[in-house]
């Protein structure tokens, strides 16, 4: 049985408004790059990184999960910084993006490059149907279609398995290089490559330096816990029931980067280790801004567009509103929701 939900909307954008039109209201300064401010945030979270490893060392047992849970953000604050690499709003110098998005990428294994063109298709066609490449929805066709093991999956990882999300998507796009063409091709080979190598070498000293529990102690829980906060980022920015997807022909660039990315409220020591990823849409409107101005360019959507924009505030009732509910896409009726998601 499929029902439907409505789609709450904030006021509708003028067809009329252009992405040009809301971008150029932005502050030129939130533009400007500040070497300092990236590489002392650099070293700060390198510092938090290394600060883990020695706890995970010292703590007893019983704090362990705390350590994780911080190593696990420290790890995606790492991987926030090589996403400023990817956009190139790092640096001005490519290499110097290129050399620091693949260190950085390397303690969670994620290949650079083919994070780096997937995720900017991504920015190129947010919420638009079947062609945004994260936590696009299935039409509810292609879901009586599946087996009723894929329908099983399906419920499971738009629901109370959200949190493995980003590791199914990391798995299944980010390592075929033959899926991409001409220097693209090269360029992900080149990280698909190093990742492979590197975990070769490193994986097998850990294994016997520090046997099984030492693998799963200092790197499969933290990677866990990174991945957590990879989900959940990117549920709560675009796949909220209040956000629908578009199909090509009704898709507008400007309508799905200003309404239909969501700013959430973090902790705040999410946000800090996390360098304010969740001040989400300044960065969608475009990714030239570098991530320690996008409160400054938050302040003036706030103030120019402030009736568009998708704000929430992360709790248990915000899991709740994502987790306990599976979505598919109908033409007719946009969101629809599977209610035996939980059988």
């Amino acid at each position: 049985m499929i029902i439907s939900t409505p789609i709450l909307q904030s006021n509708s954008l003028s067809p009329e408004i252009k992405l040009r039109h809301i971008i150029a209201t932005l502050p030129k300064e939130v533009f400007v790059k500040n070497p300092w401010k990236a590489w002392s945030k650099l070293l700060f979270n390198i510092g938090c990184v290394i600060l883990g490893y020695f706890l995970l060392v010292v703590s007893p047992w019983y704090l362990l999960p705390l350590v994780w849970i911080f190593q696990g953000t420290s790890l995606i604050g790492l991987f926030v910084i090589g996403h400023d690499c990817g956009h190139r709003s790092f640096s001005n110098r490519l290499w110097v993006n290129d050399l620091v998005g693949h260190l950085v990428f390397l303690p969670v294994i994620y290949p650079y490059h083919a994070w780096r063109i997937l995720h900017n298709h991504h920015h190129k066609h947010t919420n638009k149907l079947d062609v945004d490449n994260a936590w696009n929805p299935s039409r509810l066709e292609d879901y009586n279609g599946f087996s009723p093991i894929m329908q099983w999956w399906y419920r499971r990882i738009r629901g109370k398995f959200w949190w493995i999300g980003s590791i199914t998507h990391w798995a299944r796009i980010h390592f075929s290089w033959w899926n991409f063409e001409g220097k693209q091709r090269q360029q992900v080979r080149f990280s698909v490559l190093l990742v492979i190598i590197t975990s070769a070498i490193a994986f097998p000293i850990i294994f016997y330096t520090l046997g099984i529990w030492g693998f799963i102690k200092f790197w499969l829980l933290p990677w866990m816990v990174y991945h957590f906060w990879m989900s959940t980022f990117t549920i709560v920015h675009h796949t909220l029931p209040t956000i629908p997807f578009k199909p090509e022909g009704e898709w507008n660039e400007a309508e799905a980067q200003l309404c239909g990315t969501v700013h959430c409220k973090y902790p705040w020591w999410v946000e800090l280790l996390c360098h304010d990823i969740n001040v989400h849409i300044p960065h969608h409107l475009t990714t030239a801004i570098p991530w320690y101005n996008l409160r400054k360019a938050h302040a003036s959507l706030e103030e120019n567009w402030g009736q568009y924009l998708q704000k929430r505030e992360f709790s248990w009732a915000l899991i709740k509103e994502f987790s306990e509910q599976c979505y598919l896409y109908d033409q007719e009726n946009n969101y629809q929701v599977v209610p035996e998601y939980r059988k």
